[in-house]
């Protein structure tokens, strides 16, 4: 089995953008936001433990999860927002495991907002923290998600700040517009198929 690498970044970093770069090198890729997507609307465990901690609102009359009242509880209350992440975080990282045991390259990649938070970067190898100035971050997300800077910002207080996951993170990408992005993911590919031939 290959190196299991980490990929985060806080919320406007552009930690996905980098992350479809070591996709496009071949690299095999779980975006661990997408699947938690998917099991909050297949699983009927966590369908269960859902509506039991928000109420049937919590989904749509056609099944799907309601998004915008989901944010709208836990984004406002620390503790709910716990509450959310202790259900749907153990069923994440559970699969991503087993993904991870079939992987068969000299390394793999997972995407994951909260890989600190959760916990999940224990199992892995190496991490990678992608960086970048908060101003250019707000810009990015009110941007992409047609949002308030307020609304960013208070999303942003939500994580851990930069600074903290520097000191847990084993590799650092800064994604400033500046700095060549390609050039720092090309030195971390190589490293690790360096690494993997040990």
């Amino acid at each position: 089995m290959g190196l299991k690498i980490g990929i985060t970044g806080g919320i406007g970093s552009g930690k996905s953008y980098v992350a479809k770069i070591f996709k496009a090198l071949g690299v095999p890729f779980y975006d661990a936001d997408r699947v938690a997507r998917n099991i909050m609307e297949e699983s009927d465990a966590v369908r269960a433990d859902l509506i039991a901690a928000f109420g049937k609102q919590v989904y749509l009359p056609d099944g799907h999860l309601d998004r915008p009242y989901l944010s709208s509880v836990v984004f406002r209350d620390q503790a709910k927002l716990d509450i959310l992440n202790g259900i749907v975080h153990p069923a994440v990282i559970k699969d991503g495991e087993e993904w991870s045991a079939k992987q068969r390259g000299p390394y793999s990649l997972k995407e994951a907002a909260l890989l600190f938070e959760s916990g999940s970067y224990k199992k892995l190898d190496y991490t990678i923290l992608v960086v970048a100035p908060e101003d250019l971050r707000i810009a990015r997300v009110m941007s992409r998600d047609q949002v308030s800077r307020e609304q960013v910002i208070d999303r942003i207080k939500k994580q851990k700040t930069d600074q903290e996951k520097k000191t847990m993170a084993d590799f650092i990408i800064v994604n400033d517009e500046h700095e060549p992005l390609l050039e720092q993911v090309l030195n971390l590919h190589y490293r690790f198929l360096e690494e993997y031939k040990k």
